[in-house]
């Protein structure tokens, strides 16, 4: 009897030993099963967030390069097709899984490919949509898918998932940049910046006439050394010295800040651009109203006393607002401005007779912080926000 008790614990013995071996490698299977899906799982994410990256990274890349062939005379149609070219070049650059991946160039530019072209008419509603791009209204906005799946690329693979019949995963990123043609006007930017806008206005009627082939080209801007030269570059310019305002005492000043505006203030204005002081004189922000019109004062014009400060900042873009009339004489003058335009100075005379006077400029893109977008197209010309993402 006593030797059957002790088989029998000997018996149990066993089975326990057993069962514990039995759930022990159960348990070893288990984990090995979830350490090789974390180990999945993180790699799947970490492709994941270089497929962002990159998406994000050739969105404003493509964006930006067509705007900036636009802003050269760059037909439309070989600008879009440089900008493909950017937009391979920028994917290639930014690895995914140590390889740069191709993009399908979506040649046709359809809605539903994955380099599309288009326009963000509403930047408070930013939906892009697509159409034919023309002279008057290119694009202003590129999406780019950027994927690992069957077709193209490749999924991302598993490496332990294998063991469980998963060989890989497809997975893919978006993104949508988009640049701001149509300026409203210009608030304080958030990183505190001045703003590049110089405290004189265009009348409207030069402006037409220099949008329409009015004007000299007697200067040029070399874009590779940043320089000016003297001769002729396909650029026109025109005087921004007034030769007669409408308003008696006033030259085309504008103030923009406080209304006692000084030599110095206009001096550092020209120099520096316009402070977030300057920005708090006027609530913060310079717009259109809704019916597209903004008021400014003015002051007694263009003077010798900035001469040197003009001439400090020739071949830097900056902006001008452009005015459709003027009431008032000198100080009490009052502007009505219309459009924004990016220019740059190309050579400033002050001294000696009025018809010698002038101050030439020519048009130039300017891309400044703070932009306030505008849903009506042609409140401005050569002004852009940075290339920013929307999507």
């Amino acid at each position: 009897m006593r030797y059957f008790k002790s088989f029998q614990r000997k018996q149990l013995q066993e089975t326990r030993r057993g069962a514990v071996t039995i759930l022990a490698a159960l348990l070893s299977v288990v984990v090995l099963g979830m350490v090789a899906f974390s180990v999945d799982v993180g790699y799947v994410l970490s492709v994941k967030e270089e497929l962002q990256r990159t998406a994000d990274a050739t969105a404003l890349a493509t964006v930006w390069d067509y705007g900036k062939n636009m802003v050269d005379k760059v037909d439309y149609q070989t600008s879009e097709c440089v900008a493909r070219n950017t937009a391979q070049t920028y994917a290639t650059c930014n690895k995914i899984a140590n390889g740069g991946p191709l993009l399908d160039q979506n040649a046709g530019n359809s809605a539903g490919g994955d380099l599309v072209f288009g326009f963000v008419d509403d930047f408070y509603n930013p939906q892009m949509t697509t159409g034919n791009a023309s002279p008057a209204k290119p694009y202003n906005a590129v999406r780019v898918l950027v994927r690992r799946d069957s077709t193209l690329n490749g999924e991302a693979p598993m490496f332990f998932g294998r063991i469980f019949g998963l060989s890989g995963t497809a997975l893919h990123a978006e993104a949508t940049a988009a640049i701001i043609r149509d300026v409203k006007g210009f608030s304080t930017p958030h990183s505190g910046e001045n703003i590049d806008l110089l405290p004189y206005a265009l009348d409207l009627e030069t402006w037409n006439s220099w949008m329409a082939g009015s004007g000299d080209d007697n200067w040029g801007w070399d874009k590779e050394a940043k320089c000016i030269y003297e001769g002729s570059d396909g650029w026109l310019e025109v005087n921004l010295f007034p030769q007669g305002t409408g308003s008696p005492g006033n030259r085309g000043t504008v103030d923009i800040g406080s209304s006692n505006n000084s030599t110095n203030d206009i001096a550092r204005q020209i120099l520096c651009g316009i402070s977030a002081a300057d920005m708090a004189y006027m609530g913060g922000s310079i717009a259109f109203n809704d019916e597209g019109k903004l008021y400014l004062n003015g002051d007694t014009g263009i003077s010798a006393g900035v001469k040197d400060e003009l001439a400090a900042i020739r071949g830097q873009p900056r902006c001008i607002p452009i005015f459709s009339e003027v009431n008032g004489p000198g100080n009490n003058a009052v502007f009505t401005i219309v459009k924004w335009m990016g220019i740059r100075i190309m050579d400033v005379k002050l001294t000696g007779p009025m018809s010698k006077k002038h101050v030439t400029i020519q048009a130039a893109p300017m891309v400044g912080p703070g932009t306030i977008p505008s849903t009506i197209s042609g409140t401005s010309s050569y002004v852009y926000s940075p290339a920013v993402l929307i999507k």
